[in-house]
C-alpha cells in the first residue's frame, strides 16, 4: 500500500515525527502522484502501529512515530530537537495569536473592497505589535430574528443581492472535513441567523468543498498558515524540514494577493448563486449540523434531491400498475413487528432462495404490499404474519 510505503520512507528519513509532520510531508508535500489524503493516511498509520510496524511514543501530549529498528540514541536526539518547538507551537499564548493572525489578514481585505459591507473587526491594530492579542469587536449574535447566543462568527458581511454571509477563519494545521468540529458550528450559526456560510482555512479537503459548495457554502484555501511577526523565530524553526517541516508557514498578518482576490472579487460574484443553493438545501444542512442526519444519509439526500427523486430512499416512488413478480416463500409462521422485519434486505432473502409474502393483521393487502420492504414506508404499529410455505412458487400482484 502506498500510504504504508510513504510512512516508512518519511519516518525513516525523519527518525521520529508527529502526525501533523507526516501529513505535511505526505499529504501536502512530495510528488503529487504520491500524495495521500489525511483520512487515508491516519487509518494506515493506526494499522501499522497495531501490527508493530511503527512505534508510538507520547511526548508533549501528542503521539510521535518511529520505526522499530530506530537507534535509541538517534531517537532521543531527534526528540530533543523537535519536542520544544512543538510544545511552544501549542502554547495557549501562541496558538491564540496564531488564530488571530489570519483574521487580521482578512480584516483589511474586507475593508479594501466596496461590494460587501463588513461587520466586526479589530480596534487597536495601530496601538501595539502582535506579541499580545488585539481587541476585536465581534459581529452581533442577533440577526434576522435568529439568536446564536454567546457563539460568534468571525465576520459578517452584507451583499446587496445575496443579503448576509457569515465568515469563519481557521488558521489551523489539520485539513478540514465535512464532519470537522470546526465546520459543524459554522453551519449551525449561519443557519440560525440566515447567513451564507463562508469558510476560510489553510487546507480544506475536496469532499468538503464538493459537498458543501453544492449546498451554498463558500470555501477558500489560503494554502498557508500565518504566524505573528513576533514569532518569526518559532516560524523558522517549525518550517525547518529537519524539525516539524511546516514548510507553508508565512510570517505576518498582511493579506496576500490570493486572499485579496477572493474577498474583493470572487466572493461578491459567487454569493448570489450561493444564496440560491443555500435556500434550496438549508433543511438538509440544518439536519446534518444538528445531528438529525449522519454523514452518509446527508450525502445521499443531497444526491437524491439533485436528481429529483424520493429523498428517503433510492427505490422508485411507485410501482407500475399490475406489476407481477414470482417469489418463493419461507418455511416459518410467526408474527413479528414490521419495523424489525423490513430492515432485512430483499437481496438477502433471495440469496437464500426464499422470500416473504405478507399478510397484515387485520388483512389490508394493498397497504401491506406498498411497504416496499422499507421501514420508513410502513407504520411501525402494524404487525405482519409470515405465511408458512416451502418451495412453492407464487405469482404476487402489486397494487398501487
Amino acid at each position: 500500500m502506498l500510504a504504508g510505503e510513504r510512512l516508512v520512507s518519511v519516518i525513516g528519513r525523519h527518525t521520529v515525527a508527529t502526525s501533523r509532520t507526516l501529513e505535511q510531508k505526505i499529504s501536502d508535500a512530495g510528488p503529487p502522484w504520491q500524495h495521500i489524503d489525511p483520512h487515508r493516511l491516519t487509518p494506515a498509520r493506526q494499522r501499522m502501529v497495531q501490527n508493530a510496524e511503527l512505534i508510538e511514543h507520547r511526548h508533549a501530549n501528542a503521539p510521535w512515530y518511529s520505526l522499530p529498528e530506530t537507534d535509541p540514541a538517534a531517537l532521543e536526539q531527534r526528540l530533543k530537537e523537535q519536542v520544544p518547538i512543538f510544545e511552544r507551537f501549542g502554547e495557549q499564548s501562541v496558538s491564540s495569536r496564531v488564530g488571530q493572525t489570519l483574521e487580521i489578514a482578512v480584516f483589511p481585505a474586507l475593508h479594501g473592497q466596496t461590494e460587501l459591507e463588513p461587520v466586526g473587526g479589530f480596534l487597536d491594530l495601530a496601538d501595539h505589535d502582535d506579541s499580545t492579542l488585539y481587541s476585536k469587536e465581534e459581529p452581533p449574535s442577533l440577526l434576522n430574528r435568529g439568536n446564536i447566543g454567546r457563539r460568534k462568527l468571525d465576520f459578517i458581511v452584507r451583499h446587496g443581492e445575496a443579503k448576509w454571509a457569515g465568515i469563519e477563519v481557521k488558521n489551523v494545521r489539520p485539513w478540514l472535513y465535512p464532519h470537522s468540529n470546526l465546520v459543524i458550528p459554522l453551519l449551525q450559526k449561519c443557519i440560525t441567523i440566515d447567513c451564507i456560510p463562508v469558510l476560510i482555512a489553510r487546507r480544506i479537503h475536496y469532499a468538503t468543498f464538493h459537498l458543501l459548495s453544492t449546498c451554498g457554502v463558500v470555501v477558500h484555501q489560503p494554502f498557508n498558515q500565518l504566524l505573528p511577526n513576533s514569532e518569526a523565530t518559532l516560524a523558522a524553526q517549525a518550517a525547518n524540514r529537519l524539525r516539524l517541516g511546516y514548510h507553508d508557514i508565512r510570517v505576518g498578518n498582511e493579506p496576500d494577493a490570493r486572499l485579496v482576490l477572493f474577498i474583493g472579487t470572487h466572493l461578491p460574484q459567487i454569493l448570489p448563486e450561493a444564496r440560491q443553493k443555500f435556500e434550496r438545501f438549508r433543511d438538509l444542512l440544518s439536519g446534518y449540523a444538528n445531528s438529525f442526519y449522519d454523514y452518509p444519509e446527508f450525502v445521499a439526500r443531497i444526491r437524491r434531491r439533485l436528481r429529483g427523486i424520493n429523498e428517503d430512499s433510492d427505490w422508485e416512488d411507485t410501482e407500475p400498475e399490475h406489476q407481477t413478480t414470482t417469489i418463493l416463500l419461507m418455511k416459518t409462521s410467526k408474527t413479528i413487528p414490521i419495523n424489525k422485519v423490513t430492515q432485512w434486505p430483499l437481496s438477502h432473502q433471495f440469496r437464500k432462495h426464499s422470500a416473504i409474502i405478507w399478510q397484515s393483521v387485520p388483512p389490508t393487502p394493498k397497504r401491506a404490499l406498498n411497504c416496499r420492504w422499507r421501514h420508513k414506508h410502513a407504520p411501525s404499529e402494524r404487525r405482519m404474519r409470515l405465511v408458512p410455505m416451502l418451495q412453492v412458487s407464487y405469482r404476487l400482484q402489486f397494487w398501487l
